[in-house]
């Protein structure tokens, strides 16, 4: 199973999120699997169209993922993955 981890500034949006292992094959089908868990967070990362939204970055073993419109990207069973929420302004 893929250890997933968030950045501490997506629980302010789901309180009672926390580190889980999970099984998925790719990046699509790890949200579908964290959105099970944690309702609603697929619309926070995902935008109407499929793709990633534009500050979030997922990190699957310190590699950023390539593919932000599918999210075919794979997960090895052993992975860490890392779900950010970059930071933008001035």
């Amino acid at each position: 199973m893929a250890i997933v981890r968030f950045t501490s500034h997506l629980s302010k949006f789901f309180p009672g999120l926390r580190q889980v292992e999970l099984d998925a094959a790719t990046v699509a089908e790890l949200i579908q699997r964290l959105d099970e868990r944690y309702p609603g967070i697929a619309s926070y990362l995902i935008e109407d169209h499929g793709g990633l939204r534009k500050h979030v970055n997922i990190f699957v073993d310190q590699t950023l993922v390539h593919d932000r419109i599918s999210l075919t990207d794979s997960i090895p069973s052993n992975a860490e993955v890392h779900i950010l929420q970059a930071l933008s302004g001035g």
